[in-house]
C-alpha cells in the first residue's frame, strides 16, 4: 500500500534533520573564518541549505542525462572547508566562488570518463570505502554525544543523560514498534530528546526569534566571481575526492535498494554533482557530495523510497526561502543530536560490513586491503595532525580520514588485482605444484 503524503513527508523531514546540522556547519565555518558580518552569515546558510535541495533534486531525478535516480541527499562537502578559508583569506571571497565555478565545469565534462572507472570499484573497495565513513563519523558523533567539541559543559552529565535518553528511544522505538513508528524512530528521539532538553533549560530560542521569515537568492550576491589558477586546480583536486567519496555513497546505496549501478548511471551522477558545484559558485553556495549519514538513515528506518528524499529536497529549499523556519532545526542540542547520530553513523558500519560480505575472505590480499585502508581512515581521524607538516594540495588528500582511506583502498586493489604482472608471476608457481 502506498503510504500516506503525511506519513512520506515525515520521513522527508527525519532526513533533513539528519543532515541538517552537517549542510550548515560548512557556511558557518567558513563564513566566520573569512570576516563575515551577521547579515552575511544568514545568506549564507540560508542559500546553502536551500542548493542542497536543487542539488539533491538534480540527483534523484532519473533523467536521460542527469541524475543518478537513487535515494541519495546532497550536502556541502568537509573537504573544501580548508581550501575555500586558505582561499578566502589569500584573494578574497569572489575567487572561492571563481574555483567553485570552475571546478563544478570540470566536473560536468570529465563525468563521462570519470564513471568508466567503474572497474576500481569492486565489491573490496566500496565496501571498505562505506566501511571507513561510517568509522571515521563515528568520533563526530561521540563528540556531539559530549556537548559539541570545545563546549564548556563537554562532557557534563546533562549531555551524557540527553545523549544516551536520545539513543535509548530510537533503540526501545525500533524494537517495540513495527512500520511507520519504527521508520521515524529517529525523528521521534530528537523531537523527544530536545523537548527534555527545554525542561533542563539546554533550548535557546534566540536563532529562531533572529531569523528572518523570507529572503530572495540572488546570483553573485557577494561580487562577480574571480578566477585564479592556484584555487581552481585546489577546488579541482577537492571536486575529484568529492566524486571518490560520493562513488562510495553510489554503491552502498545501490546494494541497499538491490540496483545495480551502470557505468551509464555514474556518469549521470557525476554530472549532477557537477551541475550542482558551478550553481554552487553562482549562487555563492559550496561544493556539494552524497551524504553518508542519511545512508545509515534509511537503513535504520527500512525505507528506501526516491519519493521520500523529493519531499526531503522540497523540505531543503522552502526552509532556504524561509530562514524561521529553517531556524528551528538549529535548536536541536548537540548532545540530542550526537545520541541519534551514533545509530545512524554506525549503520553506515553496518552496510559496509555487509558489503565486504561479497568479498572473497580466502584471498590474503583482500584481507590487506581492508586492514590497511580502513586503519589509515580510522588513524588519520584520530590523529589528524600526523600529515600537517606536508603542502597544502597534498593535505588535501591525507588531511580527511574518508579521502585518505579510499585512495588507499583504491591504490591498494589495484596494485594487488589489477596489475597483470602478479597473475604472470603466480603461473609457474602454480605448474610447479601441480
Amino acid at each position: 500500500m502506498k503510504p500516506s503524503a503525511f506519513k512520506t513527508a515525515s520521513l522527508g523531514i527525519q532526513h533533513v534533520l539528519a543532515m541538517y546540522a552537517g549542510a550548515v556547519l560548512v557556511p558557518l565555518i567558513v563564513g566566520a573564518a573569512i570576516g563575515m558580518t551577521p547579515e552575511q552569515l544568514t545568506y549564507l546558510v540560508s542559500i546553502d541549505i536551500f542548493m542542497c535541495g536543487i542539488a539533491t533534486l538534480l540527483q534523484v531525478w532519473r533523467g536521460k542525462w542527469v541524475g543518478i535516480g537513487l535515494p541519495v541527499v546532497l550536502g556541502c562537502t568537509f573537504t573544501a572547508v580548508s581550501p575555500m578559508i586558505a582561499i578566502g583569506t589569500t584573494h578574497g571571497i569572489n575567487y572561492i566562488y571563481g574555483a567553485i565555478t570552475a571546478s563544478g565545469i570540470f566536473v560536468l565534462l570529465i563525468a563521462p570518463f570519470f564513471s568508466r572507472l567503474v572497474r576500481f570499484f569492486p565489491p573490496v573497495v566500496t565496501g571498505s570505502v562505506v566501511t571507513i565513513i561510517g568509522v571515521t563519523l563515528i568520533p563526530v558523533a561521540m563528540n556531539n554525544m559530549g556537548g559539541g567539541q570545545g563546549s564548556p559543559d563537554f562532557g557534563s552529565t546533562e549531555n551524557i543523560t540527553l545523549a544516551f535518553t536520545t539513543l535509548a528511544i530510537i533503540i526501545l522505538m525500533y524494537r517495540f514498534f513495527d512500520g511507520f513508528a519504527r521508520s521515524i524512530s529517529v525523528l521521534l528521539g530528537l523531537l523527544i530528546g530536545t523537548v527534555i532538553a527545554f525542561f533542563m533549560g539546554k533550548v535557546d530560542f534566540a536563532p529562531v526569534m533572529d531569523a528572518s521569515w523570507f529572503h530572495v537568492i540572488q546570483p553573485f550576491y557577494f561580487g562577480v566571481p574571480a578566477f585564479e589558477w592556484s584555487g581552481i586546480l585546489t577546488m579541482i583536486l577537492v571536486a575529484m575526492v568529492s566524486l571518490v567519496e560520493s562513488t562510495g555513497v553510489y554503491f552502498a546505496v545501490s546494494d541497499m535498494c538491490d540496483e545495480e549501478v551502470t557505468e551509464h548511471d555514474l556518469a549521470k551522477g557525476y554530472r549532477a554533482e557537477g551541475i550542482a558545484i558551478m550553481l554552487g559558485g553562482i549562487f555563492n553556495a559550496f561544493p556539494y557530495t552524497a551524504f553518508s549519514q542519511n545512508v545509515g538513515l534509511m537503513q535504520l528506518s527500512g525505507v528506501k523510497s526516491r519519493t521520500v528524499i523529493f519531499y526531503t529536497a522540497g523540505f531543503l529549499i522552502f526552509l532556504g526561502l524561509v530562514p524561521k523556519i529553517g531556524a528551528f532545526t538549529t535548536i536541536i542540542p548537540s548532545s540530542v543530536l550526537g545520541g541519534a547520530m551514533l545509530a545512524m553513523f554506525g549503520m553506515v558500519v553496518a552496510q559496509g560490513i555487509k558489503m565486504l560480505g561479497n568479498v572473497d575472505m580466502g584471498k590474503q590480499e583482500n584481507l590487506l586491503i581492508i586492514a590497511c585502508s580502513v586503519g589509515m581512515g580510522l588513524g588519520v581521524t584520530v590523529v589528524p595532525d600526523l600529515f600537517a607538516g606536508l603542502p597544502d594540495g597534498v593535505k588535501i588528500l591525507t588531511g580527511n580520514g574518508i579521502v585518505a582511506g579510499s585512495l588507499t583502498a583504491l591504490v591498494l586493489n589495484v596494485l594487488f588485482n589489477e596489475i597483470g604482472w602478479k597473475r604472470t608471476a603466480d603461473a609457474p608457481a602454480k605448474e610447479k605444484m601441480s
